[in-house]
């Protein structure tokens, strides 16, 4: 009889299909090689692998958890682990079933991450402006100035990842443009419009650029096919960075910096355009989400529009 392959070498197998076949970037990898590598352990320890674990054994992996005292936040990501693996499993016919199919994982509430209002959002864009405009600030610090504002900007306006807006091409920044193309999780590509006050935040930043280079003709910087280039050994703005200085420009507006992040933007485009009567699809679409179910988060704004609606304009409404 022959010998089932190890666990290792199922991960492995596992995660050579989940690059290939579903796009899965490096981080999306090691988180699922960790969750992974730790249930392989409970198992050995107990005596089994994955190509012979039973449902029960599974449960009680997930019981292990829950006594290291996981939250069910974590919980669910190794229960949503498992399952992938187990249907890998079962298609590659290493196993004739799938033991995770009737695992049900901890109950989740799905509140939303902090979510700035418009206001807020007015406040940063104006001191985002002042500080681009400040007639008294050295050329680099201006250059830092309008880099900021040109992001915060296109990232209101895009609602893009912080990770797809940092690798945007120089390219995105051509005159006139209305649209831009991004690649997002998977290396997939998505067409997100552009309104006028990020085009002409991309254009001022990009002359602000060009006459940089006039300058220091030698400056790598210069030549870089990013839109937001860096010395760093990506050749772009970090997340990191822009995290950085987007928590320092909320404190300069009057906003807590913990409630200020380059994602918690993100959230405020899907929900201020929710609010303002914009369909769930085409959020879920300018997002780059595969799944409506991501997008669903959203649904109380929408539901609290309807509510409004019809306590307005229902004809029997209290007034």
């Amino acid at each position: 009889m022959r010998a089932k392959p190890s666990d290792s070498k199922l991960t492995g197998l596992f995660l050579d299909m989940l690059a290939a076949e579903q796009g899965a970037g490096p981080n999306t990898l090691d988180a699922y090689r960790r969750d992974l590598t730790d249930f392989s352990e409970f198992l050995g320890r107990v005596g089994h692998n994955f190509a012979g674990a039973e449902t029960q054994t599974l449960r009680d992996y997930l019981a292990d958890l829950d006594t290291r005292g996981f939250k069910s936040t974590s919980v669910a990501r190794r229960l949503s682990a498992m399952r992938h693996l187990y249907r890998f499993l079962l298609n590659e016919r290493i196993r004739s079933d799938d033991p995770a199919a009737i695992l049900s994982g901890p109950k989740r509430g799905r509140g939303l991450p902090k979510v700035l209002s418009i206001a807020d959002v007015d406040r940063m864009l104006r001191r985002a402006k002042e500080l681009s405009e400040a007639e008294d600030a050295s050329p680099s610090k201006r250059l830092r100035a309008l880099r900021l504002y040109c992001l915060l900007e296109v990232l209101y306006a895009t609602g893009l990842r912080v990770s797809e807006l940092v690798a945007l091409p120089r390219t995105a920044a051509k005159r006139d443009a209305r649209m831009i193309v991004v690649r997002g999780k998977g290396n997939k590509e998505r067409l997100v419009p552009l309104n006028e006050a990020s085009r002409q935040a991309m254009a001022d930043y990009l002359a602000a650029t060009e006459a940089a280079k006039t300058e220091k003709k030698k400056d790598s910087l210069a030549v870089s096919k990013w839109l937001f280039p860096s010395f760093g050994e990506s050749g772009h703005l970090t997340r990191q960075h822009f995290a950085r200085d987007l928590k320092e420009l909320a404190v300069a507006s009057g906003l807590q910096a913990r409630l200020v992040s380059p994602h918690v933007l993100r959230h405020a485009f899907a929900s201020h355009l929710l609010h303002n009567g914009a369909d769930l699809r085409i959020v879920q679409t300018l997002l780059g989400h595969t799944d409506i179910s991501t997008t669903q988060i959203y649904t109380h704004v929408v539901e609290e529009r309807l509510k409004s609606l019809v306590r307005d304009l229902h004809p029997l409404a209290e007034k």
